[in-house]
């Protein structure tokens, strides 16, 4: 399978043969999660390259906003977005800078982020706080913010910042102008159209993917994190434009879905239709 494009948040490059597939996964896991390694290649029916020189070829588009690093999402909470800042950090401190281009994302404006998102709840985001969140103690129920997804100060330009960083990547390579686009700040792949869930609010996997449909018939999702990508196979459930494959530990473990046994069974009750998931032991 060679889509055209790969929606990502953030990247990892596996070369086999002269094929490129790009996995992402999600920055901001809080679980303890598997070191992935890559096997050693087979030998190749063509002459030996080195990889960084095939890499190098590819135009990368990085997306980065000083302020990311200031949110706070509460002490004790594992969600720290000033890991951002960290792997930000890294990048600078080996000189990557000359292999990319550089960008500061556009925040999202609110009529952006509803081509998913429901209204009410981007009104939600946009005017509670920690001073006046006794005054939403419905609304919080709601939309599931609370232990898990807390109220903290500027969630709503946090949330503008995720999704335009991804979604300027999907942008550039709509126009042809990037091979590869790298969002720290995304992958927040749990959130739904109205409702937070898993430190995730604004789900800027699927606004990039909408982005990205916009140019390309079909969009291959690719999600390594080791929780199900519950939130981005939910909103492309009833299409066959996005192909959702999510690597994940599954059972009794956050989200709860992506049971290989449950995907069996849909699979048993629609045949002979193909379908559209496949799970790997």
């Amino acid at each position: 399978l060679t889509p055209q494009r790969v929606a990502l948040s953030s990247s990892r490059e596996v070369v086999h043969g002269q094929r490129l597939c790009v996995l992402t996964h999600s920055y901001h896991h809080h679980r303890r999660r598997r070191h992935i390694t890559t096997p050693p290649f087979p030998s190749l029916p063509f002459p030996a390259q080195p990889l960084v020189t095939m890499a190098s070829k590819r135009r990368v588009c990085y997306y980065y906003d000083n302020e990311i690093g200031n949110y706070y999402y509460g002490q004790g909470h594992p969600m720290k977005p000033h890991r951002i800042r960290m792997t930000h950090k890294l990048l600078v401190s080996y000189d990557m800078f000359d292999k990319m281009e550089v960008f500061r994302p556009k925040k999202m404006s609110h009529v952006e982020m509803t081509r998913f998102h429901s209204d009410d709840y981007l009104n939600f985001l946009r005017l509670v706080n920690p001073d006046n969140m006794n005054d939403f103690a419905s609304q919080l129920v709601r939309f599931n913010v609370g232990d898990d997804c807390p109220v903290f100060d500027g969630i709503y330009e946090f949330c503008q910042l995720s999704a335009g960083g991804s979604v300027g990547g999907a942008v550039r390579l709509n126009l042809g102008e990037s091979d590869i686009a790298v969002n720290w700040g995304g992958g927040l792949h749990h959130a739904k159209k109205s409702e937070a869930s898993g430190f995730c609010y604004v789900n800027d996997i699927v606004l990039a993917i909408l982005e990205l449909l916009k140019v390309h018939n079909r969009v291959l999702y690719i999600d390594i994190d080791i929780h199900h990508g519950d939130g981005v196979e939910e909103a492309f459930y009833t299409t066959d434009r996005v192909m959702c494959v999510s690597f994940h530990k599954f059972g009794d473990f956050f989200p709860g879905t992506g049971d290989l046994r449950v995907r069996c069974a849909l699979s048993r009750a629609h045949a002979p239709t193909r379908s559209r998931y496949f799970y790997l032991r």
